[in-house]
């Protein structure tokens, strides 16, 4: 499937280098996801192809790079906040490896149940990295995803949403977004060609 855009902001975001934020959800956009299960340790962690080479092109593109992600198997008690910690110390590490970074990750433990703030599609993580990080502008940040609730958050912020599929049949019904991509590597592919042209 080739990337469908509906906005012309892409180009604003290749003519404006190091001055947009990128969002950027885990299960099923960075690593692949174990259906109806969660991504408990280390040994479940498997990265999608191309991600590690995509993030090392989007930090010459972006001026910061997030990842934000719902992870309730902590609430449900399948895991520690310390088993979360050692996956992303391991991704963080293979990234590092290929000069790559993410300037931070921030994650949710609470229940869907419970609705908590911080939980996808509640806007609490975004509005953690802009305390964190005060230059951030949502009207200059896009989320990739690939769930409705990352639209809805990314939309409920003010930000660009990037929905992250190969397949059209699985495209939110009712929900905005502003473009599909198949992978982390094909959007980053993208931008990067768009940089040199």
């Amino acid at each position: 499937m080739n990337i469908i855009f509906l906005r012309p902001w892409v180009k604003n975001i290749v003519n404006n280098l190091n001055t947009w934020t990128l969002f950027l959800d885990r299960d099923g956009v960075i690593n692949k996801r174990i259906p109806g299960n969660y991504v408990k340790n280390v040994d479940e962690f498997e990265l999608i192809n191309g991600v590690i080479e995509a993030i090392t092109i989007f930090n010459r593109i972006f001026k910061n790079i997030f990842i934000v992600t719902n992870q309730q198997g902590i609430g449900k008690n399948y895991m520690t906040v310390e088993d979360l910690q050692l996956i992303h110390d391991h991704f963080i590490q293979s990234l590092e490896k290929e000069r790559g970074r993410i300037d931070k990750i921030y994650f949710c433990s609470g229940l869907a149940k419970d609705n908590p703030p911080c939980r996808k599609p509640n806007i609490g993580m975004a509005l953690q990295a802009k305390k964190d990080f005060p230059d951030i502008d949502f009207n200059k940040s896009l989320m990739i995803g690939d769930t409705e609730s990352d639209m809805l958050f990314a939309k409920n912020a003010g930000m660009k949403a990037l929905f992250h599929t190969d397949d059209v049949l699985f495209l939110p019904k009712d929900i905005p977004f502003d473009g599909v991509t198949p992978s982390l590597l094909s959007f980053a592919n993208l931008l990067k060609e768009s940089v040199v042209n």
